[in-house]
């Protein structure tokens, strides 16, 4: 690390310790030409994570539009905006795990499992225009549906 002042090359980290929740490394440095003291901050750099839309164009991640589609879905239910931080969270880590690209596709059954988690209404709000409904009958496989995985995910014990 080249010192801010003199430009020495030659600097030695005297102090480091977490910063940012976690999230960073602060080092307290000391240049050993001019002595100078200065800090600094290493971060990971994430490579960009890509979205493969349906018509085949690749377009960046955004967290916004995320939150965004959580936000609509949930619009008058009892879901917090931290919750919605959360989720979008989630949603966007669960993606970097796949890879720097992810299809549209994955992002949205992301995001459904994130609002079968938190709300029906919610998740039946969303699944109806994710899943593009075209009448009561979609509602109905959707909830049957629902109640299936529910009941399903409450017969089996939760691991430890």
């Amino acid at each position: 690390m080249r010192c801010p002042s003199c430009q020495a090359d030659d600097t030695k980290v005297v102090d480091s310790r977490l910063a940012e929740e976690g999230g960073a490394i602060r080092r307290r440095r000391r240049c050993s030409g001019c002595s100078h003291r200065f800090t600094t901050f290493e971060r990971v750099d994430h490579v960009p994570l890509m979205v493969i839309k349906s018509t085949g164009c690749v377009e960046r991640f955004e967290r916004d539009k995320v939150v965004a589609g959580l936000g609509a879905a949930t619009k008058g239910r009892d879901v917090s905006d931290a919750d919605l931080e959360a989720m979008a969270t989630r949603v966007e880590d669960a993606s970097r795990l796949r890879g720097s690209e992810v299809t549209s596709s994955d992002v949205g059954l992301l995001v459904l499992d994130e609002l079968r988690s938190v709300d029906d209404v919610a998740y039946l709000r969303f699944a109806s225009v994710y899943k593009n409904f075209n009448g009561a009958g979609d509602f109905h496989r959707e909830i049957e549906l629902l109640e299936k995985t529910s009941r399903a995910e409450q017969a089996s014990p939760a691991a430890p």
